[in-house]
């Protein structure tokens, strides 16, 4: 929503947004206000600085500071088999419609620091379909997409990624995928085997291919109502005839026209299947 006369602040991020675009390309102004406003002014913070118009002085002229705050501006939460019973209904629902294809194209948008892309691999390993598969995860943030690339991640958190993925239906033991390194838990390069992970941004970037399933969870909560929908037609766009599109439990299909594209596979886990 554009800024009024009576609030200076929201007149100092939209200048922000415009300037990023105008001398960057990058495009952020579609964001979610509340949740780009205390991203930027955390970014001031950092920065030392008073205002948010002298972040974007700053960023003018400094390409570095515009580096930090595509971080700050990046959400990286993630865990491995988040929300067990979506990776649930993904084995039950979805694994046998993917399995009806020759090769399977899956694209995780918003992939962060690879976590849920490697609990895609292991579910379409553990039902045969991974060596016929090629999973595309994407992410604007380069240093997140680095870290997805090494595939590790940290060994403290293993015991809550295994009773996600037991929880969401997994087959054997996670511990048979990983080895200790140090404070790392490293992933058999098995399962990267047929990954692809690459820079996309889902504000600028267009579609790339045609998907079979498209997993793109608790990134468009961040996304204002014209961004959300600008998504959703990539997505309707990148999806093949019956392709399976997966989204977080806070997130929905809009604008209706969009939506009735898609009928629910399991409406409860926001896993749709789009119609013709």
């Amino acid at each position: 929503m554009p800024s009024t006369a009576d609030d200076p602040d929201g007149l100092e991020l939209e200048l922000l947004l415009e300037a990023v675009h105008r001398r960057y390309g990058l495009d952020f102004r579609g964001y979610a206000t509340a949740s780009l406003r205390r991203r930027v002014w955390r970014r001031v913070t950092l920065e030392g600085l008073q205002t948010v118009t002298g972040l974007t002085d700053r960023i003018l002229h400094d390409p570095r500071v515009l580096e930090r705050l595509l971080k700050d501006l990046s959400i990286n939460v993630t865990e491995m088999f988040r929300d067990p019973s979506f990776h649930g209904a993904l084995r039950e629902a979805a694994i046998p419609l993917l399995r009806t294809y020759p090769f399977v194209r899956v694209w995780n948008a918003g992939c962060s620091t690879g976590e849920e892309a490697y609990s895609l691999a292991i579910a379409l390993h553990e039902a045969g379909l991974l060596e016929r598969s090629r999973i595309y995860a994407t992410d604007m943030n380069e240093g997140a997409l680095a870290q997805a690339r090494t595939g590790s991640f940290p060994l403290e958190r293993m015991q809550v990624y295994t009773e996600n993925y037991q929880r969401a239906g997994g087959a054997r033991s996670l511990s048979e995928y990983y080895v200790a390194r140090g404070a790392s838990a490293v992933f058999d390069p098995m399962l990267a085997r047929n990954m692809v992970f690459a820079h996309h941004n889902l504000v600028s970037d267009r579609s790339f291919n045609e998907f079979h399933l498209i997993v793109c969870r608790n990134v468009m909560i961040y996304f204002g109502r014209e961004l959300q929908r600008h998504v959703h037609e990539l997505f309707l766009d990148s999806l093949v005839p019956l392709g399976l599109l997966g989204l977080g439990r806070k997130e929905a299909i809009q604008p209706p026209e969009i939506a009735a594209c898609y009928q629910p596979l399991v409406a409860s886990e926001k896993l749709f299947r789009r119609r013709t």
